[in-house]
């Protein structure tokens, strides 16, 4: 058995599995339903394959990867309660702001990791990138955000390096 066909396989045990997960559904027109479209998939993926057998890479290290989700959470958990604050205050006291957030990823993966990262914690967006740097909307902006968001950045880097951020 070739690697195609490993990975193939791996690719329809893995989606079916997450497709049962995510449904919990097992009646059976419903995984019959689940089993063409996995199949489908795994038909598009084997005729792209054959085109041009691009792939991408995901130089991510798991353990400091699991470590950083665990992390962000936490993140995502003060900003949400720092918002809440913000959003029932009768004053409503935002500082809203645009500012340049540099990265230092060297990925691709990286960098979608850390925008999407921004624009998960409440109260930032990442509005726009450019190289080297993101556009970064905040609600209630202060001067320390930019620390907060190089210690995202470090975290973000680490997990791409597959060191413990």
């Amino acid at each position: 058995m070739g690697k195609l066909q490993v990975r193939l396989i791996g690719t329809a045990i893995f989606l079916s599995a997450l497709w049962l997960l995510m449904s919990g559904l097992f009646k059976p027109l419903l995984l019959v339903f689940g089993a063409v479209s996995v199949l489908l998939v795994v038909y598009v993926l084997h005729r792209m394959d054959r085109v041009d057998e691009d792939r991408v890479a995901l130089p991510l290290g798991p353990v400091a990867s699991l470590r950083y989700f665990l992390w962000l959470l936490v993140e995502i958990a003060k900003a949400n309660w720092a918002v809440t604050k913000i959003v029932l205050s009768p004053r409503m006291p935002i500082t809203q702001h645009l500012f340049a957030v540099p990265y230092t990823q060297k990925s691709d993966v990286g960098q979608v990791i850390f925008a999407n990262s921004i624009t998960l914690t409440p109260g930032t967006l990442t509005v726009e990138t450019d190289l080297g740097y993101f556009l970064v909307h905040a609600l209630d902006y202060a001067p320390d955000d930019l620390a907060a968001l190089a210690d995202m950045d470090a975290h973000v880097t680490a997990i791409e390096t597959g060191r413990a951020g």
